[in-house]
């Protein structure tokens, strides 16, 4: 079958960013010097910037400014430094990674290793990319490696297709629990001492087992997860041959002059914000540090006693708690994943928990697998609302991890996950803001002064220092426009939750879907309008002697330029059609 990834598969992954002492240090000093000039400005701003006849504009804006001030210091803890694990020789049998007093039981045990690959409704041939992948898998002599389909398809092409591999397929009567239900299912089947974890779409590299099992050497480690690697994502053109072929030689010239003074420019690169290299190899892997990485689902290599023990410890403290407790045995699942839409990062949640065992949990930052991405804006819509959605449920339902059994170093890492989504409704005012400014003249503030800009222009600029180092060799912009763009989603996703509606599991397409999908960008769209309607009424009323606030207008006019040029990213990729090469490489 002719799938429109064929033509990447020559592509290899980016390297882990390099480790710096001197990018870390500096990072942090320039972190410090930021909390501090936010403290100041957000001080001021509550206590002599407020204008005191519009509160009713004034006061949610310093709330959101105040928001993201909170989310920049957790991001800054997060950020704070690379304490990547010591790789060590793989093991080769089981006694060599259980626990001291255990070894004697353990002796001379061969270790098995069980790949699931979860499929629902999939493309029978993607599903078989994937397993003949798995095979390829390396493995010392005396493991015994296990390939099993946790098929939940019904489909008989699928099972057709399982069997000419000749691979195990475990099937089940019902869909209970979707992903983590399979996973549960599977392991009552299954004796693998160890579980790695990969979707329809997931092909493994060979090295996978070769590079990651030495972790499991130290008993403690409950799961080592490796970045996602999505080998589809378009890598767009250079902008000196993007204007070549606009405005011919002299288009290229200025293209070339523009990328050396500012590197490497890609026009139509990942198009719908998907690259996970930020997440990966910034956020997840500077969690190490805290003990704090949770796991991702696929590409992720699990040691089943913390998943049974967990699952177990969390059974008992459900039925403790239940009112009935003989009917809540019979009727509540050991579920060795939670069963919930953000399977994967609840049920690490109870992992780093566990008062059974202080497990820990590894982010190894070389990829080790590659996926397919999402290739049109329903696919990305799908993911992001159940990404959402799932995060601020967890939230709601464990009172932000108040009580639990977790240092304040791993607290704070959830934390910063779960506000990252709350404050989209900061996001959402700071969209609203200049639009209120433009048709009312009225500002936030007593007055766009020289006072105004000096407490926050400082803070402004140390932030984006702080960040660029933070991520330097990452490519980030497209990710901090889509984390604009998407505050519909994230909104809808926070109502759902507060009213109490089940964020239902939704598997996310994995072939291209075709249609218009401007109809999933109507409030981007309302904003766009909005904003350069109002900034042509401000400006038209200046012209006119109606309004005198000249640098109010430029700074409102600024911030308008950066919200829509975030917005423009979605309603462009709302026009995206799969048929159309979003790609132009050289």
């Amino acid at each position: 079958m002719n799938f429109y990834f064929k033509k990447y598969e020559h592509r290899t992954p980016p390297p882990p960013t390099p480790y710096s002492l001197v990018q870390e240090v500096l990072y942090q000093i320039i972190a410090v010097i930021t909390i501090v000039l936010g403290g100041w400005y957000i001080y001021w701003r509550w206590t002599s910037s407020l204008n005191l006849n519009a509160l009713w504009f004034a006061i949610p804006l310093v709330i959101a400014e105040t928001m993201m001030y909170i989310g920049s210091i957790l991001s800054f803890l997060n950020y704070w430094m690379i304490r990547d694990y010591e790789e060590k020789a793989p093991p080769e049998f089981m006694d060599e990674v259980v626990p001291e007093k255990l070894k004697k039981f353990y002796k001379g045990e061969p270790i098995s290793i069980d790949i699931y690959i979860a499929v629902y409704n999939e493309e029978p041939e993607l599903v078989r990319l994937s397993i003949k992948d798995a095979k390829k898998v390396k493995k010392l002599p005396n493991w015994k490696v296990n390939i099993y389909v946790l098929d939940d398809s019904k489909n008989p092409a699928m099972k057709k297709m399982i069997e000419e591999e000749g691979v195990i397929q475990i099937t089940r009567d019902n869909r209970k629990g979707y992903k983590a239900g399979a996973i549960t299912d599977a392991m009552t089947k299954t004796e693998g001492h160890f579980i790695v974890i990969c979707d329809a779409d997931t092909r493994l590299f060979p090295s996978i087992l070769i590079d990651t099992m030495g972790f499991f050497r130290d008993p403690k480690v409950a799961f080592v997860q490796t970045p996602q690697w999505f080998y589809d994502i378009p890598e767009g053109k250079r902008l000196h041959s993007y204007l070549r072929e606009k405005f011919g030689k002299f288009g290229e010239l200025i293209g070339i002059g523009i990328e050396k003074l500012f590197g490497e420019v890609r026009i139509g690169y990942d198009p719908f914000g998907v690259d996970p290299r930020m997440f990966y190899d910034v956020i997840q892997r500077r969690r190490n540090a805290y003990n704090a990485p949770f796991c991702c689902g696929a590409a992720s290599i699990h040691r089943r006693t913390a998943l049974e023990l967990t699952a177990i410890e969390r059974f008992v403290d459900r039925v403790t708690k239940a009112k009935d407790k003989e009917k809540a045995i019979k009727e509540l699942d050991l579920e060795y994943f939670v069963f919930h839409v953000s399977e994967d990062i609840y049920t690490t949640i109870f992992e780093h928990s566990s008062s059974v065992c202080e497990w820990k949990t590894i982010l190894y930052p070389k990829v080790e697998s590659k996926m397919l991405s999402p290739q049109d804006l329903l696919s990305w819509s799908v993911q992001q609302f159940k990404y959402a959605g799932g995060t601020l449920d967890i939230a709601k339902r464990e009172k932000f991890l108040v009580g639990k059994n977790m240092s304040l170093g791993q607290k704070l890492m959830y934390w910063s996950t779960m506000w990252s989504y709350i404050t989209s409704i900061a996001v959402f005012i700071f969209l609203l803001a200049p639009i209120v400014y433009f048709f009312t003249g009225i500002p936030p503030v007593t007055a766009y002064s020289s006072s105004f800009f000096l407490h926050i222009l400082p803070f402004l600029i140390a932030n984006e220092l702080a960040f660029m180092i933070a991520t330097w060799g990452i490519n980030t912009q497209r990710g901090s426009q889509y984390y604009i763009a998407k505050f519909p989603l994230v909104l809808k996703a926070m109502w759902k939750v507060l009213k109490g509606e089940t964020i239902r599991f939704t598997v996310t397409p994995k072939i291209r879907q075709h249609g218009n999908f401007l109809a999933l960008v109507r409030p981007q769209l309302a904003i766009v309008l909005l904003t350069v309607l109002g900034a042509a009424f401000n400006g038209i009323l200046i012209l006119l002697g109606e309004r005198h606030n000249l640098v109010g207008y430029l700074t409102n006019l600024f911030w308008s330029y950066y919200n829509v040029s975030a917005l423009l990213v979605i309603i462009r990729a709302a026009l995206i059609s799969p048929s159309e090469e979003i790609e132009n490489e050289e």
